[in-house]
């Protein structure tokens, strides 16, 4: 599910060194050290595994050295904004990685919303969008899909959990914020419908255009949870406790519903790339040697994102029906 992403990616150079000689990428001397010794050891020659990559590259990126990548927003732990040029996060730093192993700087843009995303990546005005954004078979008609986490969803709820929110089973008379347009707000809206077919109260959708608004509705008791993607809800209801313990605002929120299917099969989320492009397998080779190298590991439990780490990157996981 999709949360909006606005900012544009800093280049962090003592985080990216390339090393050619016989690693990738690491922030320190201990960490360039493992990363070089794992990519020997998945590789008897790195330098012409990254070389490999540059020349499988489309014509167009070679000749200007730079991609387009495009986002809406920021979808913490994967993306922060820091201002309306810089930002961090897992995400950041692994698009990074691949703009080291490519040759090429990664140029971000923010447009505003999924829908302007999609357009522009199926017309070439963006190279891609690393998002992540997720992966469903509707969704694969038009772009292709490079994924590299897998995502779960889940409520934030007032410390306490005073109405005793368990799973998405449980919201039927609630209010409920989410996301406007992203795949929570459809998935509610069809419980909704359930809850009313069973004789129940509906649930009250409350629609969102940031997260920050959404986790004020539920802190202010305007809404009795926020439904939402796992990993950033994680981000921001232990932020919203450091706030409460710093003399910040009280009403501190936790998650709930976390294990729970609440609707969903398997979420798979990753980068975009036009349909068919020459790209995608590109891409996909990429983020496997930053999977064996370690890189990608690292990353992502720097992030805390140890919960939704994939064994390898997938092409299009999504499939219809699929649990």
């Amino acid at each position: 599910m999709k949360i909006a992403m606005k900012a544009v990616l800093p280049v962090l150079p003592a985080l990216l060194t390339s090393v050619l000689a016989g690693g990738l990428l690491a922030p320190s001397t201990a960490a360039a050290q493992a990363a070089t010794s794992s990519a020997a050891a998945t590789s008897p020659n790195p330098t012409a595994a990254i070389q490999a990559l540059r020349k499988r590259l489309p014509e167009q990126i070679v000749k200007e050295g730079q991609i387009v990548a495009v986002n809406h927003g920021s979808f913490p732990p994967y993306l922060i904004a820091q201002s309306t040029s810089s930002v961090i996060g897992a995400s950041a730093e692994l698009a990074e990685a691949v703009g080291q192993i490519w040759g090429v700087k990664v140029n971000h843009q923010a447009v505003s919303g999924l829908s302007a995303i999609l357009i522009g990546i199926k017309s070439g005005r963006y190279t891609l969008a690393f998002g992540p954004i997720g992966d469903y078979p509707e969704r694969q008609a038009s772009v292709d899909f490079i994924d590299f986490v897998e995502e779960s969803v889940a409520f934030a709820v007032r410390q306490g959990n005073p109405r005793a929110l368990r799973s998405i089973k449980d919201t039927c008379g609630l209010r409920i914020a989410v996301m406007g347009g992203g795949s929570a707000e459809k998935v509610i809206n069809q419980h909704s419908a359930a809850c009313v077919r069973q004789g129940l109260a509906p649930v009250t959708v409350q629609i969102y255009g940031d997260q920050p608004t959404a986790l004020l509705s539920v802190r202010s008791d305007r809404a009795d949870g926020f439904f939402s993607s796992h990993a950033p809800l994680k981000y921001f209801v232990k932020k919203t406790r450091e706030q409460a313990g710093a003399g910040g605002p009280p009403a501190a929120l936790e998650l709930a519903g976390v294990g729970a299917a609440n609707g969903f099969g398997r979420i798979y989320q990753g980068a975009i790339v036009p349909k068919g492009s020459a790209l995608g397998p590109v891409l996909l080779d990429t983020l496997r040697l930053l999977f064996e190298n370690g890189t990608y590991e690292r990353i992502m439990k720097k992030w805390d994102l140890q919960e939704h780490l994939l064994p390898a990157p997938g092409f299009n996981l999504a499939r219809e029906g699929a649990q």
